[in-house]
């Protein structure tokens, strides 16, 4: 009974302790920023103590409670002694990655192609007329971040600018009316965003906003520099033909002058800029190995292996002789440029830099069209990544648009689901084209449509602010190679 009393006392001590605890707590907040300054400093003597807790008749005195020290003189706690609590160290917060930047780049869905045989003068007559607009003062190039909310003087900014290139009716830009945005406005923007390449919101911010403000003057050199890098380029267009803009990043399939397939591209990188080139697609190469260029061995290969050895065995790279005999890396010395005199080549299969499938278009710079494991990159605004070359996100639709009217497939006339069950097999197959197809690729960050509306992309490769606007010779046709009619032999790797 009396231990029963005992211990009804400790349970009130311990009460009274937490009651107290809890009371300090309200008294004195945990962050000192928030709490209000005190009247006067508090005196620690000042607190209350809460009054000891009875110890338990039996219980020496000098016992450690769990977890601490015993005191001197105290008996070694014994292995019946209350275990002391493990506390688990709060799980790490997992990292999560930062979602993408919202997409603002679009396929255009314009049926009529990038380059024709009259893209050159129509291109040309658009420039005259922007520099006409950039000799009579230009557009506003202030323009702020607009939503269909707006209204004031920076929607009547936007309709004075829009309406000055074209989107919209001048009547629409007047009055006390073109300060507030309306349906008419929104299909303006819209039409502008098509026109820059740009996903067709109807908002004006990020990139639209950016393409808005730049000057008349540099959209009427963009233009003059692009209709002169085609004005002397003879190319037959014929029925069928293949037109890669570079700028825009984008392959179009052209058939009897309508756009019927158009594919988001990735092209070379400002360091390995892909070049201006016009030559015919004679094959289609399936499971292909990939032979190394030189420079790639020399700037980054050698570079690698001297601090990763077995990089080229992870990518299946294998090093050949002049014979075609395999070469061990081991014994190459790589703080040389020994390995430059070999040739490297990359097995076929799922991780080949070439994917499945290559556009074989025999041409001087020996670049071409090809598939890439990497497909998540087709996903991004900014796609100047390659070394050159040219991939296409599409290219199994891409490439049985190229073998119509071959009939060596399997079951007679090649479709996508038989050129993906070939390579399914796994084998190397070279499938010659029955016509060969003319491919060009452009580099036109300005040019015209038929209907006098005018297209630009950003000049990434610098070629516009390089070039000199005030001569009036046309330059030398930048082609590396004139086409020839017959169809070419396959070149394959």
């Amino acid at each position: 009974m009396a231990f029963r009393r005992l211990l009804a006392s400790g349970l009130a001590g311990l009460a009274l302790i937490c009651a107290s605890s809890a009371a300090l707590a309200q008294a004195l907040p945990l962050d000192p920023a928030a709490a209000p300054a005190p009247a006067a400093t508090l005196d620690p003597a000042a607190i209350p103590l809460p009054a000891p807790i009875p110890v338990p008749a039996g219980v020496p005195a000098t016992q450690a409670l769990p977890g601490e020290a015993a005191p001197p003189g105290a008996p070694a706690a014994t292995p019946s002694s209350a275990p002391v609590p493990v506390v688990a160290a709060p799980a790490k917060p997992k990292k999560v990655a930062p979602p993408p930047p919202p997409l603002e780049t679009a396929l255009s869905n314009d049926p009529s192609p990038t380059f024709t045989s009259d893209t050159a003068a129509l291109t040309a007559k658009a420039a005259d007329r922007y520099a006409a607009i950039d000799a009579a003062g230009g557009w506003p190039i202030d323009i702020a971040p607009l939503n269909f909310h707006a209204r004031g003087p920076a929607v009547a900014d936007l309709r004075r600018r829009l309406a000055i290139e074209g989107d919209l009716e001048r009547s629409a830009a007047e009055g006390l009316d073109s300060l507030a945005w309306d349906a008419n406005l929104t299909a303006a923007v819209k039409r502008f965003q098509a026109r820059m390449g740009l996903r067709q919101t109807g908002i004006v911010a990020g990139a639209t906003l950016k393409a808005l403000n730049v000057p008349a003057s540099v959209r009427a050199q963009a233009l003059a520099a692009s209709a002169r890098r085609i004005a002397d380029l003879s190319f037959p267009f014929g029925e069928r033909y293949v037109v890669v803009n570079l700028p825009a990043t984008a392959v179009e399939a052209v058939e009897n002058g309508t756009v019927v397939h158009r594919y988001a591209a990735i092209v070379g990188d400002v360091d390995h800029p892909s070049p201006q080139i016009a030559a015919h697609v004679a094959a289609i190469n399936l499971n292909p190995t990939w032979t190394v260029p030189v420079s790639i061995i020399k700037k980054e290969i050698i570079p690698r292996m001297q601090r990763d050895p077995g990089y080229l065995a992870r990518e299946k790279i294998r090093i050949l002789d002049g014979s075609g005999a395999e070469v061990d890396p081991k014994h190459i010395d790589w703080s040389t440029q020994r390995a430059a005199n070999y040739t490297l080549r990359q097995d076929s299969g799922a991780g080949n830099s070439l994917g499945a499938i290559r556009i074989d278009m025999p041409n001087k710079q020996a670049v071409y069209m090809h598939d890439t494991p990497s497909k998540r990159l087709f996903g991004a605004d900014y796609r100047f990544l390659s070394h050159g070359c040219v991939r296409v996100q599409g290219v199994y639709d891409f490439a049985a648009w190229l073998l119509e009217g071959t009939s060596s497939g399997p079951a007679g006339a090649w479709d996508k689901d038989s050129l993906l069950a070939e390579i399914k097999n796994g084998a190397r197959e070279d499938i010659k084209l029955t016509r060969s197809t003319p491919v060009i690729w452009v580099y036109l960050t300005g040019w015209a449509s038929a209907d006098g509306g005018a297209n630009f992309r950003n000049d990434v490769y610098g070629l516009d602010a390089a070039a000199d606007a005030s001569t009036s010779a046309a330059p030398d046709s930048p082609f590396d190679e004139v086409l020839r009619s017959a169809p070419l032999a396959a070149t394959v790797q």
